[in-house]
């Protein structure tokens, strides 16, 4: 589905639906976050920490290590708090085999995002069958930088 020039799953999300997406959500899970400064994985959530999101990396590589003031975590499981957003940067066939990780979250994130040239309209479907709003194809930093969105708004 197409709307507005967004790609997504069927959420139907359009640049209102992203603006809104983008300020309510102040913590944010990097699913395959990097430390490679020429990496997406790595410059993307630099981008959103030096905007004043909470960006919590996950990659078994990096565990342990210090990104962005937080200690990245080995899996989605291993994050006790409440994340809003789970950014992906994992290859689409990779992506079910966090689907589960994603469910189990408490609470549920209220957003997947799988970064530009990531898609998997087979997870997409599980994810939006339990109530979590994907986004497909498409870059946080690109789209947060276009629609000029500043700071996350923090409840």
């Amino acid at each position: 589905m197409q709307r507005s020039g967004l790609r997504c799953y069927s959420s139907g999300v359009d640049d209102a639906g992203i603006r809104e997406i983008l300020q309510a959500s102040p913590t944010v899970a990097v699913l395959g976050i990097h430390q490679e400064p020429e990496k997406a994985a790595f410059y993307v959530p630099e981008y959103l920490h030096d905007e004043g999101y909470r960006v919590i990396g996950v990659n078994p590589m990096f565990a342990g290590q210090t990104l962005f003031g937080e200690a990245v975590r080995s899996t989605l499981a291993e994050i006790r708090e409440p994340v809003d957003l789970v950014d992906v940067f994992r290859r689409p066939e990779h992506i079910p085999d966090h689907v589960e990780d994603i469910l189990a979250m408490k609470p549920r994130p209220k957003v997947v995002w799988f970064q530009l040239g990531i898609r998997n309209d087979d997870a997409a479907k599980i994810l939006e069958a339990a109530g979590i709003t994907v986004i497909q194809n498409r870059c946080t930093l690109a789209d947060h930088q276009r629609l000029h969105i500043g700071a996350p708004v923090r409840p």
